[in-house]
């Protein structure tokens, strides 16, 4: 196949927002594929080279200058091959030898494969499409139903690898797929309400859970073996002593425990994020203490499909309370609301409000699991705007948020372009460019003059921004056409939310 045909997918699924659509125009491309093209394409479409490193970074890509072919040539097979050997290229004369290689690839290139090949290298491919419709489609492509799909790239922990074998060996081949002590199995993930109360009034009787604001981590044992694993698969075994000595005195033969590890002061109460991942002991170990949630295998026993209830069950014999999350099992939404605030007032970032009845769905964002966390939001001031790439393309999207210094100007604390509706996006364009100062590549600075109100989970210590500060999770709210930028808020109210 050629790379075209992945440009010109890639191009179509990112200027759509039906994730039907999607799933229809992945599908017919992946449909097409020949065994050997299955894993590479795939790949490719989920913005990821085959290899793990190439070596090559953003100035390096940019600064390579080539002419963009008139008519397309490259198959994937060959792009892959080429990014293979920039990947082994080492020793010296390497980076002028990986340069060549670039220059070649890129001056064989289309101007719109010059631009998915560039966001390939870097892993910035925003196209749309994620994991989740990427799995409709390779199910859609196979004839099976998605669950099917899901469920083994869930357990593997890898739907890459499983779609490519799909694609490659066929539907059977998805059979293959079990829970397995030792391989990470994709962690599952909270939804988003308004309040704890409304989460229980909905699901009628819940499991209320502090919420903790650490490493995900998800510790596997055998026997006299423990490895810990990070919300994206990463081994971290060898940073985590603490957690390894805490597992192999956990009374069991076998078990996959899911939780946070976190700091905790001398009061034992939790740090702040920041402070966690920032304070290692000696030799790069980290000094977390863990908090468990959950228990997906115990003595020889799956518990992944188990309700919730079994599985709580099944933790609370198996690790002391000292080690696991605190929470509440209650239908009452008043009592709810009340744990919500002790949690919140005690320094935990919320609650996570869970069906009792519900399966561990592994990798997704479950209807069984609804996250509430306090909501803060500050008015600021627009300091630059970024021209938007896929879907964006063609309108100011990433916003530069700045705060009000009182001893004069701004000072910027971060970027978002969460929040923005299509006609918000089509009217700050506009907007935008009657107040625009100067550009800078892909920037455009903007007079001081537009306020919008801003919704952020907390603000943390930030070497980045010259306030020291930023915002984290930053979204936008709404324009305050009713204020200016004497009305932002200052720099010092943004700072009174650390922690």
């Amino acid at each position: 196949m050629l790379l075209a045909d992945l440009v010109a997918v890639s191009e179509a699924v990112s200027s759509t927002r039906s994730r039907t659509k999607k799933t229809k125009l992945l599908a017919g491309t992946l449909r097409r594929l020949s065994p050997e093209e299955a894993p590479v394409a795939v790949a490719f479409l989920a913005g990821k080279p085959t290899q793990r490193r190439l070596g090559v970074g953003y100035a390096t890509v940019f600064q390579v200058e080539a002419l963009p072919a008139e008519e397309p040539s490259l198959q994937i097979l060959e792009v892959d091959h080429i990014l293979e050997e920039i990947s082994v290229t080492a020793g010296p004369g390497s980076q002028g030898r990986k340069n060549e290689l670039l220059a070649d690839l890129l001056s064989r290139a289309t101007l719109s494969e010059q631009d998915f090949l560039r966001g390939l290298i870097l892993r910035n491919l925003r196209q749309g499409a994620l994991e989740g419709v990427m799995a409709d489609a390779v199910a859609a492509a196979l004839e099976v139903p998605a669950d099917r799909v899901r469920r083994s790239a869930m357990l593997e922990g890898d739907l890459i690898a499983v779609a490519s074998r799909a694609l490659s060996e066929g539907p059977a081949s998805l059979r293959e797929s079990t829970l397995a002590l030792f391989t990470p199995v994709q962690p599952m993930l909270a939804k988003t309400a308004e309040t704890a109360g409304g989460a229980v009034a909905d699901l009628g009787e819940a499991l209320v859970e502090q919420k903790l604001d650490g490493l995900r981590v998800q510790v596997h044992r055998e026997g006299g073996r423990v490895l810990v694993f990070t919300r994206n698969l990463r081994d971290v075994t060898g940073e985590m002593p603490g957690l390894v000595s805490l597992a192999l005195g956990v009374d069991a033969s076998s078990f996959i425990l899911d939780g946070e590890a976190l700091g905790v002061d001398a009061a034992g109460s939790p740090v702040s994020f920041q402070d966690s991942m920032s304070r290692p002991e000696a030799g790069g170990v980290w000094n977390l203490t863990p908090f468990y949630f959950d228990v997906l295998h115990l003595d020889g026993a799956d518990l992944i499909d188990a309700p919730l209830r079994q599985r709580r069950a099944a933790l609370e014999s198996l690790v002391p309370e000292t080690a696991r999350v605190g929470a509440l099992a209650t239908s009452d939404p008043e009592a709810a609301e009340r744990f919500f605030d002790e949690t919140v007032a005690a320094g935990f970032e919320g609650v996570v409000v869970k069906d009792p009845t519900k399966p561990y769905e592994a990798g997704r964002r479950g209807s069984g699991w609804l996250k509430v966390k306090p909501t803060h939001t500050l008015d600021m001031v627009i300091l630059a705007a970024e021209w938007g790439s896929g879907r964006r393309q063609g309108w100011l999207s990433n916003l530069h948020l700045g705060a009000r210094d009182p001893e004069g100007g701004y000072v910027m604390l971060g970027k978002t372009f969460k929040g923005l509706t299509d006609e918000m996006l089509e009217w700050q364009t506009s907007a935008f460019l009657e107040i625009e100062e100067r550009r800078e590549g892909h920037i455009v600075h903007l007079r001081p003059e537009i306020v919008y109100e801003v919704a952020f989970d907390g603000v943390q210590r930030s070497t980045r921004y010259p306030g020291g500060v930023a915002l984290r999770f930053a979204r936008v709210k709404r324009y305050r056409h009713d204020k200016g930028p004497t009305d932002a808020d200052t720099l010092e109210t943004v700072r009174s939310f650390l922690r």
